[in-house]
């Protein structure tokens, strides 16, 4: 059988206030190869993905290889988990003939995930604000950017979940419910006017800021710059701004303000949003 190749866009989720509910897949990507082999891979993050894969088909293993690659960094909030699990699954599933139904390789995914925000958008593409069951999708046209500021360390996503209370005011959750409301309905109406201001977030922000010197500096220089808004993109270190215009200088001011802070090797990307999600391109390409 000839290899297989899926392509998996990167996602920025909770977009500040939606946490663990809204995520948007990003023009930027991991694939995953997977062809005939000797042996099976052994990696034990991998080996869960497959046993998942073998419970619920049924079907008699034959051994594979697989790889991956991509420009999406590991453990900076962009949801290369994701184009992993994702990737790895609906390679699997179309090496096998396809015994799993997309709706089932999804369930699947947000299994593995924990959560929604990266993985629906991530297979569906655009705009995805999630429930554990269903959810609401919404293209986003390619002129409206995301800015991704990108430091040189990692920050793991159980880490970051750990420095989160346990316990907000009444007050902190009627913030984000309502900021979480207009976002969905500014990407749902294609008002993105609508979007500046409502980034805030009283959840989890607040307290993952502190792992990242400078965060706070950076939202507010994006702002200044021009952006709609910026937030912590997923549990970080990216950090992302949304803009209609004024890209260049975005980007800029993020980056001089992450440098103040004292960071290094700051890679930045001004992306646009993937409305197609995942792709089985079966052939290995070049993208």
């Amino acid at each position: 059988m000839k290899s297989v190749t899926v392509r998996v866009p990167a996602t920025t989720a909770n977009l500040g206030p939606g946490y663990d509910c809204m995520g948007i897949a990003l023009k930027l990507y991991n694939t995953a190869t997977i062809r005939p082999a000797q042996s099976n891979p052994r990696q034990p993050f991998l080996r869960e993905i497959i046993e998942r894969f073998f419970s619920e088909t049924g079907l008699r293993r034959r051994a594979f290889h697989i790889k991956f690659d991509g420009d999406v960094p590991s453990s900076r909030g962009l949801g290369s988990s994701v184009t992993v699990r994702l990737g790895l699954l609906m390679a699997l599933n179309e090496f096998y003939q396809n015994p799993l139904s997309p709706t089932k390789v999804l369930d699947l995914t947000v299994e593995l995930e924990g959560h929604p925000d990266n993985a629906v958008p991530a297979f569906h593409g655009g705009f995805c604000a999630c429930i554990d069951c269903d959810h609401i999708r919404a293209e986003v046209p390619l002129n409206l950017k995301f800015i991704a500021v990108i430091p040189s360390f990692k920050v793991k996503t159980e880490e970051a979940r750990t420095v989160i209370p346990k316990r907000v005011s009444h007050k902190d959750a009627v913030t984000n419910l309502r900021n979480s409301a207009m976002i969905t309905g500014a990407f749902c109406t294609r008002q993105y006017e609508k979007l500046a201001g409502c980034f805030v977030d009283k959840l989890h922000q607040p307290y993952r800021a502190k792992l990242i010197p400078g965060f706070d500096e950076t939202i507010d220089a994006a702002i200044q710059a021009g952006a709609l808004g910026a937030f912590l993109s997923g549990s970080g270190s990216t950090i992302m701004a949304i803009s209609q215009s004024g890209n260049s200088k975005v980007a800029n001011a993020m980056r001089d303000a992450l440098r103040n802070a004292g960071h290094k090797n700051i890679v930045d990307h001004v992306l646009a949003v993937d409305n197609e999600g995942a792709k089985v391109l079966r052939q290995a390409r070049k993208y």
